[in-house]
């Protein structure tokens, strides 16, 4: 039998799941920063698989990080620039296993995404920190996020909706 959980269930974990499978990958923790000025959310430009795609700015948490603590180290790597972190957007889980990526299989992250805004007098640009596969940045314009190569593509549906209706999470979407 199963020792109970924290809320008192002993249910049985399902066949397959990440108990019953061996042992795990650790889930890596990330934050994510959605600035948006006139009209345009400040992208990542990288190159890979897909060839060109955009991610907004950001990364892994590192241990003794508090999550302001990394997404302004990761922001000041990837844009070059301060920013001023705002409220909370949404959470998403990225399990590779469930998606199109056959080399994200073992992959399991959980991305926190934050409103923010540059500090003033600063201008995002492409760094000597930035992962070796960011090849630069771009503002897209909100109405054209959707056919653009932005990961993940929940996001730009997101974006786009009524503020008042948006969800807090968006579950394993990609």
């Amino acid at each position: 039998m199963n020792a109970p959980s924290p809320d008192g269930s002993c249910e049985q974990p399902e066949e397959g799941s990440p108990s019953t499978s061996g042992p795990a990958t650790p889930i890596r923790m990330a934050v994510k920063a959605l600035i948006i000025r006139d009209g345009r959310l400040l992208v990542t430009v990288n190159a890979g698989d897909p060839p060109t795609y955009f991610l907004c700015p950001g990364g892994g948490q590192e241990h003794g990080e508090d999550a302001h603590q990394a997404l302004r180290r990761e922001c000041r790597e990837e844009l070059g620039c301060e920013v001023e972190i705002g409220d909370f957007a949404f959470l998403r889980d990225y399990i590779g296993a469930d998606h199109e990526f056959p080399d994200h299989a073992d992959a399991h992250q959980v991305e926190a995404y934050f409103f923010c805004r540059l500090a003033d007098g600063t201008e995002p640009h492409l760094t000597e920190q930035a992962d070796t596969w960011q090849t630069g940045v771009a503002w897209v314009p909100l109405a054209d996020l959707a056919d653009a190569p932005l990961w993940p593509r929940a996001l730009a549906a997101w974006l786009t909706s009524d503020e008042e209706g948006r969800p807090g999470y968006l579950g394993n979407v990609n």
